[in-house]
């Protein structure tokens, strides 16, 4: 257990954190869900709430439950498979979290989610004002991917991300990400006896990723995933604990500061909050190579993207479209931003001066390629 200074609770503001629990804690390949752990964490929660703290599960298990309520030994690898497993295994899940809660008088709210829910401007602040209009209700809400309808192009990935991405709709002070191990270890602690146990580290830092693991057989995450998801938290502001989480009742000594696990702090602090849905959305229809010059114009001062410093462009996108920008000597992804101009005319402006834009395409919307309010660096 490692003591450090949290966040302290002014004005009698209260503080959310996003609790994240894996498919390797809550289930078991033949026996179902872990129902005595479930109960432990509503215990936890109720606890938390009493302390100023609003938690907001996000939990896997679904397609896990689902495995078992069918019969099946081992995750199928055929898509309308996996959406009959989460179908059927969500249905337990949630009456498991709604029970639980029931015993000390709260309510729980299912949400289900899809990237393509968060990558539209809309649906993102609905579903943000939802989660918080439960919040300020008293309610729990326990969210999940919407496996049943997902497909590989607007998936998650993995609940990890997912649990980042809640954290910046609804500004959360910690992501918790409980596992079935104790922390990120710098060698695996299960091949090797000496492997140590990162305590403090900054999130986003790319040494971190060389102690990152494979996932396991239930679930689609690893320890990789948690170290990109604590990268993404830190958007908005969040630390994430990474922990483990056969223990639930650990978290209550986060408060005062014994903070189990590993702790990714946040090094920076909060963006704007439409840069921070830019940054969180899933898919871009398209990319932007730059010159050294642009990159050092976004870099360095945080301007706009003109034509001028645009190499070439990839992709069908239009107007409106998130594009990625890249650099052109190596690849590196330098921001992302949402288009003035289609790929189409982007690629007949390249190169030129903005003053140039009328004689190429017969009229001028914007000046800039991308608007620097519309655009993050990342």
């Amino acid at each position: 257990m490692m003591t450090v200074t949290s966040p302290s609770l002014k004005d009698g503001a209260r503080q959310r954190w996003v609790i994240k629990l894996g498919s390797a804690l809550l289930s078991h390949e033949t026996q179902g869900l872990n129902q005595p752990l479930i109960a432990s964490l509503a215990d936890v929660c109720v606890r938390l709430r009493g302390q100023g703290i609003d938690p907001i599960l996000v939990s896997s298990g679904a397609i896990a439950q689902g495995m078992v309520r069918l019969g099946w030994k081992a995750r199928p690898h055929e898509l309308h498979q996996l959406q009959v497993a989460a179908a059927v295994g969500q249905m337990g899940l949630i009456r498991a979290y709604q029970s639980a809660f029931e015993d000390y008088g709260v309510e729980t709210a299912q949400v289900l989610l899809t990237s393509a829910d968060l990558n539209n401007r809309n649906r993102y602040l609905n579903a943000r004002s939802a989660l918080r209009s439960m919040l300020e209700m008293g309610i729990v809400p326990v969210v999940n991917e919407n496996d049943t309808v997902v497909t590989e192009e607007i998936q998650f990935g993995d609940n990890d991300s997912l649990g980042a991405l809640v954290g910046n709709l609804v500004e959360a002070v910690y992501l918790v990400i409980l596992t079935d191990q104790e922390g990120l270890y710098e060698a695996d602690p299960r091949h090797d006896s000496n492997a140590q146990l990162v305590r403090e580290a900054n999130a986003g830092d790319p040494q971190l990723e060389q102690y990152a693991g494979p996932s396991g057989a239930l679930g689609r995450g690893g320890m990789l995933t948690k170290l990109q998801a604590a990268t993404k938290a830190a958007r908005s502001g969040a630390s994430t604990i990474v922990c483990s989480g056969r223990n639930p009742q650990v978290l209550l000594g986060i408060p005062r500061g014994d903070v189990p696990g590993t702790l990714l702090k946040a090094a920076s602090g909060r963006i704007a909050a439409r840069k921070l849905w830019l940054a969180g959305r899933m898919q871009s229809l398209g990319r932007v190579y730059i010159d050294a010059g642009a990159c050092s114009v976004l870099m360095g001062s945080g301007r706009s993207l003109l034509p001028v410093g645009v190499t070439r462009v990839e992709g069908g996108f239009q107007r409106g479209d998130l594009v990625d920008c890249l650099a052109d000597e190596d690849g590196r992804l330098i921001a992302r931003g949402l288009a003035n101009y289609s790929a189409e005319e982007t690629a007949k402006i390249a190169g030129q001066s903005s003053l140039k834009i009328e004689e190429y395409l017969g009229y001028v919307d914007e000046p800039e390629l991308i608007h620097r309010d519309n655009m993050v660096l990342v």
